[in-house]
């Protein structure tokens, strides 16, 4: 999975990160138009970028900013960021209005905590065109990453997203495998490969 490496702090309204479309959902079924997804580290976040140019259907109770679950039950952009050492992961959804929620697992679908504890420090931001189309962005310190998830080149990671809900279409970066969706697969997931924006060349 790539991650843009920027060698100055990122901040939500100057963001000009390289994004990569995905316009499948898991069945191979077209998605238009598609979505777009991005990855960024600075000095200190890691950071979550993605847009859809249609209207999503929001969670009721979503609220910018605001720490939200059962998000996954409406529109919403997924990542999912893996340990392969210790098979811990971390799934990340973010709503097209900034809501946001979190948990870490043990191993598929197995909670580290039952209780809903949100990732700490995180901050989001979102943009919502008057057509519906939507952008949204999150950033994760890396500090808390490193800590409890050992997040570095051997980590593991894919992005995914959930759309047209109640008639939900599920789509994933990475092709996960057949049958019924299913995002928890980390064993799956692919390796981090940084690299630089040519722009900042």
């Amino acid at each position: 999975m790539h991650i843009e490496i920027s060698d100055k702090p990122l901040s939500w309204g100057a963001l000009d990160l390289s994004l990569f479309g995905v316009d499948t959902d898991w069945f191979g079924k077209p998605v238009k138009p598609p979505v777009a997804f991005g990855f960024a580290v600075d000095l200190n976040y890691l950071w979550f970028v993605a847009s859809h140019a249609k209207s999503p259907n929001l969670h009721p109770d979503a609220r910018p900013g605001d720490f939200q679950a059962e998000l996954w039950k409406y529109d919403v952009a997924e990542f999912f960021l893996s340990d392969p050492s210790t098979g811990r992961y971390l799934e990340f959804n973010l709503a097209p209005n900034g809501a946001w929620w979190s948990a870490e697992f043990t191993a598929p679908r197995i909670r580290a905590e039952i209780a809903d504890t949100p990732f700490p420090e995180v901050a989001t931001f979102a943009d919502m065109g008057e057509d519906g189309a939507w952008l949204a962005a999150a950033a994760i310190p890396l500090d808390q990453l490193r800590k409890r998830l050992n997040f570095g080149p051997e980590s593991q990671l894919n992005a995914s997203f959930i759309l047209n809900s109640p008639e939900q279409q599920f789509l994933s970066a990475t092709q996960l495998g057949s049958g019924e969706p299913d995002f928890h697969l980390p064993d799956k997931f692919p390796k981090l490969n940084f690299f630089h924006n040519p722009k900042e060349a």
